[in-house]
């Protein structure tokens, strides 16, 4: 089984000023991704994507296996994952005569992932032999069947999602999940043969949500910032 890692990590960030390269345990925050890639011991290649060349001098500085330059069009701020991802595994396959079976896109803004997620999500792809892809997430806090409204042109308010028989607890309404954005699996065809994320046939795999901060504001950060300082390794 041959594994490569994507991590696609844009110059341009409005949220946070240069977050992938951010200072956080004393190391940019793209390092720890790529540290945890590493330790996992799965990738064949390692392969960072980016529109910068500040971001691919970090990512070569801590061990990236494959710098690939982001096309222009696949890095604004309207631009979808997806191509760029695809991307980033034709230009790996052809820079090392290799076919990769299984895809790991991670972003390093979720960096309080453990090794143990991604061996774990690696793992569950694989031997679910139906399913196309993973995508990782959390138990919401809000239900769309109990407290997650929606408010029309008129200015009513209602459910997001309704049920035949309505709810008095959230803990009877059907189980959802925030995504996290930290860990994305697929199977090699169901990546570079789709233009979607959710496929017929994809799972997911359950992390806590002291694990599952994604940085996209400077609260997001000083959130990471506190709960790394507190384990005091992103491993």
């Amino acid at each position: 089984m041959s594994r490569i890692c994507t991590i696609c990590a844009r110059g341009g960030s409005k949220g946070v000023k240069n977050k992938n390269i951010r200072l956080l345990l004393g190391k940019p925050l793209i390092a720890h991704t790529i540290n945890q890639a590493k330790i996992s011991g799965l990738f064949d290649c390692i392969a960072v994507s980016s529109d910068s060349a500040e971001i691919l001098a970090v990512a070569k500085k801590y061990g990236a296996d494959l710098l690939i330059d982001r096309p222009k069009e696949m890095s604004t701020d309207f631009a979808a994952k997806l191509p760029a991802i695809q991307h980033c595994v034709r230009v790996a396959e052809e820079n090392r005569n290799e076919r990769y079976d299984v895809i790991v896109d991670m972003d390093a803004t979720s960096p309080l992932r453990l090794v143990d997620d991604i061996l774990k999500s690696v793992q569950l792809l694989e031997e679910t032999s139906d399913a196309t892809n993973l995508i990782t997430g959390m138990p919401s806090r809000r239900s769309p069947y109990f407290n997650l409204v929606e408010v029309d042109s008129n200015g009513i308010v209602s459910l997001s999602k309704s049920l035949e028989k309505s709810v008095s607890r959230r803990q009877d309404a059907p189980k959802c999940y925030d995504m996290n954005a930290s860990i994305y699996v697929w199977k090699r065809g169901a990546l570079m043969n789709s233009e979607k994320l959710f496929q017929s046939n994809t799972i997911l795999y359950e992390m806590p949500e002291e694990r599952s901060i994604d940085i996209d504001s400077e609260l997001d950060f000083e959130f990471v910032s506190f709960i790394a300082t507190k384990r005091g390794e992103l491993l």
